[in-house]
């Protein structure tokens, strides 16, 4: 039987990653620590605030809980992160499966909004091959779910693709949309750098309901009315269809496994990211576990 490729291997971190920040709904400062994992662990975070009962929440599309604004997970227990979508973004286009992550308090940091510094932290680590074939999760049959105008879907396909496409009644955005390979090379040269974003008018409504409390523009795009308060301006064209997708990436990664399948979104967010997880789980005849040979690697 054909041995996986080494680039079909499994992949954790060399050595322990640091990083500090702000959670950009709480306003706490939290410190993050990615630690290298066995084979076969997974993305597994850990709340060490917490001592009085278990901390672990292993990422799953069962443990999110919320996703109005952001993705949260959930343990059996209770306890609870949030915001963890950048980061599953990083993992997931850098090819890490294997992870044990640290956090002191209820939400990972925002950073600057986007997955690069996530992705620098990772780099910083280093990475290292392990002796298991990489799981991937192919797609065979279409799942599709909707809410109004809003549709997110995967389609059988040899690759892992996405397209995005978002749309708001601002000049500063218009139409957007993005079709893109969701490989290292191309997350690394079009996604990874693009940021959150949010409307001026929203930020009270949300400060009041609690949230946003860390948001500033150090860590988000801010539009108000046609007009981006951000001093620099965009970092690059169709930025925020960029970040959907980058959020896209990391709501997906919850299942654990990369894709071989094309993603589909219009409108979607977090809510309907999560909709879809769920719908593909609720379908196992729409999909399959596989492992990539040297010769089904050769594919697309």
């Amino acid at each position: 039987m054909p041995q996986p490729s080494s680039e079909h291997l499994e992949k954790t971190v060399v050595a322990p990653a640091i990083c500090a920040g702000v959670g950009v709904h709480t306003g706490r400062r939290v410190r993050l620590v990615v630690r290298p994992a066995p084979v076969n662990t997974g993305i597994v975070f850990v709340r060490t605030d917490i001592r009085d009962r278990d901390n672990r929440i292993p990422v799953s599309g069962e443990a999110v809980v919320e996703a109005r604004l952001n993705t949260m997970i959930q343990n059996a227990d209770g306890v609870q992160l949030s915001t963890i979508e950048h980061l599953m973004a990083a993992l997931c286009a850098l090819g890490v499966s294997n992870a044990v992550i640290e956090v002191d308090g209820p939400e990972l940091p925002i950073l600057d909004g986007s997955a690069l510094p996530f992705v620098r932290l990772l780099d910083r680590s280093g990475f290292r091959r392990q002796e298991a074939p990489v799981r991937y999760i192919e797609i065979l049959e279409p799942i599709r779910v909707e809410e109004g105008d809003k549709s997110a879907v995967l389609l059988p396909c040899d690759r892992y693709e996405m397209r995005f496409e978002i749309e708001f009644p601002t000049p500063v955005i218009g139409r957007q949309v993005v079709d893109f390979v969701v490989d290292e090379p191309t997350f690394r040269s079009e996604i990874m750098s693009a940021r959150t974003f949010g409307f001026a008018h929203e930020v009270e409504a949300l400060r009041q309901a609690g949230l946003a409390r860390g948001g500033s523009l150090e860590n988000a795009v801010v539009i108000d009315g046609d007009e981006i308060l951000n001093p620099g301006g965009l970092r690059m064209e169709r930025e925020f269809v960029r970040h959907k997708a980058l959020d896209a990436i990391g709501d997906l990664y919850v299942l654990g496994a990369p894709l071989i399948g094309r993603y589909e979104g219009v409108k979607a967010g977090h809510a309907l990211n999560n909709k879809l997880v769920r719908a593909l789980l609720d379908a196992p005849r729409a999909w399959r576990d596989v492992v990539r040979t040297p010769e089904l690697a050769m594919v697309g």
